[in-house]
């Protein structure tokens, strides 16, 4: 990774065009241009090997997923993936192919998962082609924006 590359990265993943899947990258939205130029913010689709190059010489991630697991719409959830791997329940499949902890546990045999990686997940309602995101998720999407600013801010 080039030196002068950001060290800290927000990944907001998903499809913008699935509904809410799409949460991930509007919470990247929502951060880009209130962080230090330090973070590098970025959407991404969810595909697991170049999800693998975006972790690459990073000290630190913040990934941001919808997720399906049966709990109400717009729960969010945090998990350091650092200190334990993400349960499968919560994202128990992937318009991604290989899902986002598959990328985490994959990152992590491979010694590439950042020192500091932490997960958002926010349970989704609808993942329809063409659907906006639901009223919850919209909701979770800012509150999940606001945690991250305040997590960078006390810690990194």
């Amino acid at each position: 990774m080039d030196e002068s590359a950001p060290r800290v990265r927000v990944i907001g993943i998903g499809n913008p065009d699935r509904g809410d899947d799409a949460a991930g990258r509007r919470v990247a939205a929502l951060l880009r241009g209130t962080l230090p130029a330090k973070i590098a913010i970025v959407e991404h689709d969810g595909e697991a090997t170049a999800l693998l190059a975006c972790l690459d010489g990073v000290e630190a991630a913040f990934l941001v997923d919808a997720c399906a697991s049966g709990a109400p719409a717009g729960t969010v959830r945090r998990f350091d993936v650092t200190a334990a791997p993400l349960p499968q329940r919560i994202f128990p499949f992937s318009t991604h192919g290989l899902g986002l902890a598959e990328a985490v546990e994959l990152a992590r045999a491979l010694g590439a998962l950042p020192k500091h990686c932490i997960v958002y997940a926010v349970e989704g309602a609808s993942f329809a082609a063409g659907a906006p995101l639901s009223a919850p998720v919209r909701t979770a999407v800012a509150t999940i924006a606001e945690r991250i600013r305040a997590e960078i801010a006390a810690n990194i």
